[in-house]
């Protein structure tokens, strides 16, 4: 248990920041994204870089992201010959993060960066403040998948999280110097939150906007990513319920202004 040791110091002036992207075939939306974060970021941060990680797309996304590293922003690509997962391409993405905080966004063009001081605000009193969508614009189906699987996870982990899959969130890098990602899929945002709180890391919660996917496919229902899903949900349990203990209870606070 760290104890004592997540009050870190304040961050003076304007943070540091890592910003990944996992992108599986997104060609539609990324140049959009990325453009747009490197507007917004600037007038944010002291100094940031953009880890785009090309998870073994099968459409035009490598095309994009060879312009994009080619330009004046500070773009690193990391590329994933075939499809490994939406877990193991947020782990190659941290594991090339260089700044103070670490934040990950989906490259869907479902959230805005401009979202991103609700959750700055939060970052000199928490370990990790993640995002909630005041309003999910996705289709019912998934809708009500969302929360079957949130219902699961809460009752099974003991996980009080509103919006656990909700790809908005920021981190300052010790958490990811104590918790180390094992799963390659869906399930991925579900065991960061399990690790760090067993690490007695604190979470903030707050909304943030959400905007309905306008080009692509959307592969969270897929049923070979909902099976993984299911099966990494296993692994992470029989490890808690006959290794380590249970996530203790640490503080998640929820932020609705």
């Amino acid at each position: 248990m760290r104890e004592d040791l997540n009050r870190m110091t304040p961050m003076p002036g304007k943070p540091r920041i890592s910003v990944v992207f996992p992108a599986f075939n997104e060609e539609m939306n990324l140049e959009t994204v990325i453009t747009s974060a490197c507007r917004i970021l600037p007038d944010l941060t002291s100094s940031f870089e953009i880890i785009i990680v090309n998870d073994g797309s099968t459409d035009g996304t490598a095309g994009v992201c060879a312009r994009l590293s080619d330009s004046e922003w500070p773009i690193q690509i990391v590329t994933h010959p075939h499809n490994l997962g939406y877990g193991a391409a947020l782990k190659s993405g941290i594991e090339q993060a260089k700044k103070d905080l670490i934040f990950f966004c989906d490259s869907d063009g479902q959230f805005s960066l401009s979202d991103l001081p609700r959750l700055l605000g939060w970052v000199d009193q928490y370990d990790i403040v993640a995002g909630y969508r005041e309003q999910r614009q996705d289709p019912p189906h998934r809708r009500l998948n969302a929360w079957g699987w949130n219902l699961l996870v809460r009752s099974i982990f003991g996980l009080r999280i509103r919006d656990i899959d909700c790809a908005f969130k920021i981190f300052r890098r010790e958490v990811f110097e104590a918790v180390e990602i094992g799963t390659v899929g869906a399930f991925v945002n579900t065991e960061i939150l399990i690790r760090a709180l067993e690490h007695g890391f604190t979470v903030k919660e707050v909304p943030v906007r959400h905007f309905p996917r306008r080009f692509g496919t959307q592969t969270g229902a897929n049923p070979r990513v909902i099976i993984k899903a299911f099966y990494e949900l296993a692994k992470v349990y029989l490890r808690i319920t006959f290794g380590t203990p249970r996530p203790v209870s640490s503080p998640v606070k929820h932020e609705v202004a």
